[in-house]
């Protein structure tokens, strides 16, 4: 799924702490001043280095590209999760969803130390991320307001709350969502991203170009390569028209 071969001299890369979670961030290097900024949340068991490709083509793009470490993964998983881990996100249900849930708690800390280190634009603020990550996305929304956009890759609106309460769709619109879901996913089936965005309609009715679908018919949750591609650049495309100064601000 991960696209090798990308030129990497003109990006600038990060190991930081923001607050007590570890982050991989790409930068381009030629950039002065706050970029407009995206969070990248990996899938079940993986981590943040899994997708320097990702990263790299949303900084060459000229976005800030942060790969976020979930909680009890990558650098802060403990030795005693390791076996959890390796079993299925259905088998581990549970845990899933409470890491999940946990992540998203984060978010509005990780936005604030990213402003405060003078890197991200505080008005140019989004989310993106794969699988468990598109779960935790789906959940970043409705808890952080400064996200203006988002991209799910993959992931389910039906999971990530422990306590079994439903996803807050009003505090959706106006962020900008981009939902990819593929027809043969038996991981994560595509239903509960389909319902959402039927859901959701109606709250987009007076903006709806901030609200697009996006369906690979004959795909699996492993995507083929040229699948995966085409995703991220509908992934990169969207987050750069609604990232950009002249995307509007936020309500």
């Amino acid at each position: 799924m991960r696209r090798k071969g990308l030129p990497m001299m003109t990006i600038d890369w990060t190991h930081a702490w923001l607050g007590e979670v570890p982050a991989l961030i790409a930068r381009p290097r030629a950039a002065i001043g706050p970029l407009p900024t995206v969070l990248w949340f990996h899938g079940w068991s993986a981590d943040k280095e899994v997708h320097r490709s990702e990263l790299a083509q949303l900084a060459g793009a000229g976005l800030l590209a942060v790969g976020i470490d979930s909680v009890g993964h990558g650098e802060r998983q403990p030795p005693e999760l390791a076996q959890h881990l390796a079993r299925s996100a259905r088998e581990a249900q549970p845990l899933f969803d409470s890491l999940v849930a946990e992540t998203v708690d984060e978010v509005p800390m990780l936005v604030d130390r990213l402003i405060d280190r003078g890197g991200a634009d505080a008005e140019r603020i989004g989310a993106a991320g794969v699988s468990m990550g598109a779960c935790i996305v789906y959940g970043a929304i409705a808890r952080e307001r400064r996200l203006r956009a988002a991209v799910a890759l993959l992931g389910s609106p039906a999971r990530g709350r422990p306590d079994g309460s439903r996803l807050a769709v009003d505090r959706f619109f106006p962020s900008a969502l981009l939902s990819v879901t593929a027809g043969a996913d038996v991981v994560v089936p595509p239903a509960a991203a389909a319902a959402l965005h039927a859901e959701l309609t109606d709250w987009y009715r007076n903006d709806p170009d901030r609200l697009c679908h996006q369906s690979f018919p004959d795909a699996e949750h492993l995507m083929k390569e040229t699948d995966w591609q085409q995703a991220i650049d509908s992934a990169c495309a969207w987050l750069l028209r609604f990232l950009a100064p002249t995307g509007g601000r936020l309500e």
